[in-house]
């Protein structure tokens, strides 16, 4: 009796389904295929719903595709909508599919910098900033090497460019903390040859500033309102690269005496 145990033992069968009897076996085991009857059911609903959402998504991707495809509709959203769920169209042959997706609606107008589908004008994907080419033209790629070393006989202006303009961008903490609005530019004149250019690229290497230069005379344009854009072009420009200093030549071009 002791071997039958052991063997039931090492089997894996318990003591209490030994000490139960041949009915009991039987219905303990019809429960068991019931119990694996309704988790086979599961796991094949289960495998149908994962089938079912794996052919959405494919589906869903297949659209977003297609919505996609280039070319976009250049746009800019100037003004975002709340659409009321209580105002719904009556049924009819004539209805706006359109208006009755949920969510945010905006008003867009084109020329500007948002991608939208060319045929929903829905928007897909946020476009950088462009500006005029004259403009990026206008920026330094390689970062000024001068040093105020390089200058001589200019060491009061030099001093002067470091109070106006590197000391406010190096420290600027230092200038709310007391209150002070420092300035937002410098007027250097002279004769050409003097150094004026040579202080400018100096102060930019200190301050490790995106140097960014132009000459009074691009700013004069034959169109009315170009050059005014040219402008905007460019200290939005250097608002992006900040911190930035724009140096701006000839600026008798523009800026004569009245």
């Amino acid at each position: 009796m002791a071997t039958v145990w052991d063997e039931a033992e090492q089997d894996g069968i318990g003591e209490e389904v030994l000490k139960m009897s041949t009915e009991e076996i039987i219905q303990r085991t019809r429960l068991l295929d019931s119990e694996i009857k309704i988790m086979k059911s599961e796991v094949l609903r289960v495998t149908h719903e994962l089938q079912a959402m794996k052919d959405k998504i494919k589906e869903n991707s297949e659209k977003i595709k297609v919505n996609k495809t280039l070319p976009y509709l250049v746009s800019n959203v100037i003004e975002l909508l709340d659409v009321d769920p209580n105002d719904q169209e009556e049924d009819g042959a004539n209805i706006d599919l359109d208006s009755q997706r949920k969510g945010k609606c905006a008003v867009i107008k084109t020329s500007t910098r948002q991608g939208v589908n060319k045929d929903s004008y829905l928007i897909l994907e946020t476009l950088p900033t462009e500006y005029d080419s004259r403009v990026k033209a206008m920026e330094v790629d390689e970062r000024p090497t001068e040093q105020y070393s390089d200058i001589g006989g200019l060491d009061k202006q030099i001093q002067e460019l470091v109070e106006a303009i590197v000391l406010p961008m190096n420290h600027k903490e230092k200038f709310e903390n007391l209150g002070i609005q420092p300035p937002k530019g410098v007027l250097m004149y002279g004769p050409p040859g003097t150094g004026k250019t040579l202080l400018a690229r100096a102060c930019a290497a200190q301050t490790k500033a995106t140097f960014l230069k132009l000459a009074g005379p691009q700013l004069v344009q034959m169109f009315i309102g170009d050059g005014a854009k040219l402008v905007r072009d460019a200290f939005a420009l250097a608002k992006e690269k900040a911190p930035s200093i724009i140096f701006i030549d000839e600026l008798d071009a523009i800026g004569t005496k009245r």
